[in-house]
């Protein structure tokens, strides 16, 4: 029905109250002596004959549908995917994610909180972007990639964000993978190294990356023989995360690493109420696929092309909040 011209001026008059000054619809019913429900029946008539207009608008660098979408689809607390440049679209981890990972951080951790960082070239772009905090207590997860380079690495990332927030920093002055399962004992008894794996059990938010199982693109998969990379991958590895091996599945496989690894376990990682991976690139897609399907992953920092994938990647995954182990106890 066509609306008169008192009907249109109280149409808008309504819509006003509600959508621009943030009045109830019961408020609004008792200025205009009027029910809720003629209220309710006239702001939907608003939308209808398009006198009011609604429009949801994000930030340029930010995908809200495939956000959404790839949320539901993993069951993850939060997904953000971030446009990527065309140019950049096969390239692993672009540094953007690294600065939106930043400004999701500074919504995630509250006062108190332990916040736990892994290596990766992801977490340290994120760090390096980090501009606010609240005070927490900041943990290095893993060893570095070269003991050589922590300045510039995740000992510096650690430092970095203590900084920002104020609070504590516990980084790992040694490697991440070491000769022997013997010797990566021994490190973990040292006095600097034990008091971080003490904060293990504490943490309350950790950022890590994801590998996959190519050079150039897994941290571990450089740091290993021929042999070694031929051996795991007959185990049918696809992606690595914080030393930890798995197949596309999200089944950990070569668990044997883990002990020559100077790292967190992926038991207490399952522990940790919120878990953000940063990992983004088509050639990604795979293994942040199977980290997800791990259960280990509560949230996700990607980009288009890496989200396209994931948005048909096989059957759709469990839920990724059901934090128990896919390998069983």
């Amino acid at each position: 029905m066509r609306m008169g011209p008192a009907e249109l001026v109280q149409a808008a008059a309504m819509a006003r109250r509600f959508y621009l000054e943030g009045k109830s619809k019961i408020q609004i019913a008792e200025e205009f002596g009027v029910s809720r429900f003629k209220v309710a029946r006239v702001l939907e008539t608003a939308l209808e004959r398009d006198l009011v207009r609604i429009e949801i608008r994000v930030p340029a660098e930010l995908d809200a549908e495939r956000s959404d979408a790839l949320r539901a689809r993993y069951g993850l607390r939060h997904a953000v995917v971030v446009e990527s440049p065309a140019e950049a679209e096969e390239t692993p981890d672009p540094e953007n994610l690294g600065e939106v990972a930043a400004d999701l951080l500074g919504e995630l951790v509250n006062e108190g909180d332990v916040l736990g960082l892994a290596w990766g070239r992801s977490t340290i772009h994120m760090a390096a972007a980090l501009d606010r905090l609240p005070p927490c207590t900041v943990v290095q997860l893993t060893g570095v990639y070269d003991a050589g380079t922590a300045e510039r690495g995740s000992v510096e990332a650690v430092r970095r964000a203590a900084q920002v927030s104020g609070g504590d920093a516990h980084p790992i002055y040694a490697p991440m993978l070491l000769p022997d399962a013997a010797t990566a004992e021994a490190l973990r008894h040292q006095t600097g190294i034990a008091r971080a794996f003490e904060y293990f059990d504490k943490v309350t938010v950790a950022c890590v990356s994801i590998g996959s199982w190519e050079p150039g693109i897994s941290t571990v998969h450089d740091m290993l023989s021929d042999e070694e990379r031929a051996h795991y991958a007959s185990l049918g590895v696809a992606a690595e995360m914080s030393a930890h091996l798995f197949d596309a599945e999200g089944r950990r496989v070569g668990r044997d690493l883990g002990e020559r690894c100077i790292t967190v376990k992926t038991d207490q990682l399952r522990k940790v109420p919120e878990v953000v991976a940063i990992a983004g690139g088509q050639r990604k897609g795979p293994a942040i696929d199977a980290v997800l399907r791990s259960g280990l992953v509560t949230s996700l920092v990607t980009d288009t092309s890496a989200a396209d994938y994931l948005m048909t990647a096989g059957p759709t995954p469990r839920s990724a909040l059901n934090r128990a182990d896919p390998d069983g106890p």
